[in-house]
């Protein structure tokens, strides 16, 4: 086998090898933010230190509904602000008040108990898993610009892929 024929077989795995690490790369990035969706999971990014060290800044963390009057002293809540929907607050739990239909909380971080009870209506679940640092993968990756680069990685991986599978199919005809 000549030189220049070897050189285009190393090219061509080289291109197939990075176009594999692309995908596998993009998958197991996707997995942890799709598959717990299909499960029931909501999934939610902390950008406050209020959880701190438990919950780190930046964390991924998996909230699956619970009924509120279940959850019981020290376990983790995600919550609606009551101020502002949109606003999903990560705290623990200091005491279940069944009676009124109420949670006091704590931020682990904070001195003091949240100021105001969360009501049931305001639970959205229980937290289950956090994991660190994923969560600021997640919210780039939400961006329109995260999803360009999502598509791009994936068209270049295609791309890669064609160029290993085509330069080994020319060298198998010669």
């Amino acid at each position: 086998m000549g030189k220049t024929k070897r050189k285009k077989r190393t090219i061509a795995r080289i291109c197939s090898m990075i176009g594999v690490s692309l995908l596998i790369l993009v998958i197991l990035i996707c997995i942890p933010l799709t598959l717990p969706r299909l499960t029931g999971f909501d999934i939610y990014t902390v950008v406050t230190g209020s959880m701190e060290p438990a919950i780190p800044v930046g964390s991924l963390i998996y909230v699956r509904e619970e009924a509120p009057a279940e959850l019981t002293e020290g376990e983790v809540v995600a919550y609606r602000s009551d101020t502002d929907a949109g606003i999903i607050i990560t705290h623990r739990v200091v005491k279940n008040q069944v009676v009124s239909g109420q949670l006091i909380t704590k931020g682990d971080a904070n001195e003091a108990e949240d100021i105001s009870p969360v009501s049931y209506a305001q639970v959205i679940g229980k937290v289950t898993l956090t994991i660190p640092v994923l969560g600021g993968i997640f919210a780039a990756m939400v961006t329109f610009y995260g999803k360009i680069v999502i598509v791009s990685v994936v068209l270049l991986a295609a791309i890669l892929l064609y160029i290993g599978t085509d330069s080994r199919n020319i060298q198998e005809k010669e």
